[in-house]
């Protein structure tokens, strides 16, 4: 959703008149809370009951009577929600056996290792939108309000940076000993950030630290990426608070573990870098969106220098 934000961002500059909505997945929708392109944000729970609410949205989906519809997922369920939608166009990618029923269908185009004419994920998404705008690359972009900028302002008084230390995947999430690392080199305070859910990790991250600090769960999103835009420097993995600094141009250091920027999820802050392993690995990369384990039990592709983290912080 974070990368998405790009594709509205392309629309508007070449049809600024045009009527924009999104639709999330529940959870998603404070993202988009002010944007100042879109006007409705549906949401699908997918949670609970999930297929009785996929066809209210249809229904709601079908009242808006849209000229288009520009599907960004390659998922079965979506495609069916583009079909069914009643929009005068449909796009998406072909990834799936009902893009035959789209308007106009694209290849999504994945890189591989050593490829140095790799597609970006925002530039794949902003191709789906040929029909009606001309192309060019546009970032994506989020829009922290007054509000979001009032809840962090405490926290920007002194210099800072944060890390974001976890992933939903294992195989995407730096091994704990290097963010220790990284946090017993770094003297500046050091916020760590994350969703309710990364509490425990964060907390024992920071135990016996007097210079850093656990925010895992009480910001928003938006709230996240206001902080973020003021640090010294992120540190992430290939995750959602990557996405996050390159929405408001905040510098960031990506580290690469299972998953290689090749797939065309890396930064897109001015001040950006990816850090892997200076290992040659045959196993790496060992899947798109990393695994729950290393498929090989050695989990190498996690062995980070320090010192190709480190940088001048002041």
């Amino acid at each position: 959703m974070i990368l998405s934000t790009a594709v509205l961002e392309h629309l508007h500059k070449h049809l600024p008149q045009a009527r924009l909505d999104v639709l999330v997945r529940a959870g998603n929708e404070s993202l988009f809370e002010g944007h100042p392109f879109v006007q409705r944000v549906h949401s699908w729970n997918k949670k609970q009951r999930k297929y009785t609410n996929l066809f209210r949205l249809v229904a709601a989906i079908r009242k808006e009577r849209y000229d288009a519809v520009i599907n960004l997922q390659r998922h079965t369920a979506s495609a069916v929600l583009t079909i069914l939608s009643r929009a005068k166009q449909t796009a998406g990618f072909d990834e799936n056996f009902l893009s035959r029923f789209f308007t106009f269908r694209l290849k999504h185009r994945i890189g591989n290792a050593g490829d140095t004419n790799y597609a970006h994920e925002v530039q794949r998404c902003i191709e789906l939108t040929k029909p009606w705008a001309p192309q060019e690359f546009t970032l994506p972009k989020l829009y922290p309000s007054s509000k979001d900028e009032a809840a962090v302002a405490h926290y920007v008084k002194e210099p800072f940076i944060t890390i974001s230390p976890s992933s939903v995947w294992i195989t995407k999430q730096t091994p704990s000993e290097v963010w220790q690392k990284l946090i017993s080199t770094i003297k500046c305070k050091i916020y760590l950030m994350g969703g309710p859910s990364d509490k425990e990790l964060c907390a024992a991250l920071a135990a016996g630290h007097a210079h850093v600090e656990v925010l895992a769960g009480k910001l928003t999103l938006l709230q996240s990426s206001a902080l973020m835009s003021y640090a010294q420097m992120n540190y992430t993995n290939d995750s959602a608070p990557l996405h996050l600094c390159s929405a408001v141009d905040a510098p960031v250091t990506a580290v690469f573990c299972s998953t290689i920027p090749e797939f065309g999820f890396g930064p897109l802050s001015h001040r950006s870098k990816v850090v892997q392993t200076r290992e040659h690995l045959d196993c790496r990369p060992c899947g798109i969106h990393g695994r729950a384990a290393c498929p090989k039990g050695h989990f190498k592709c996690g062995n980070i220098n320090l010192s190709d983290l480190i940088e001048p912080i002041a």
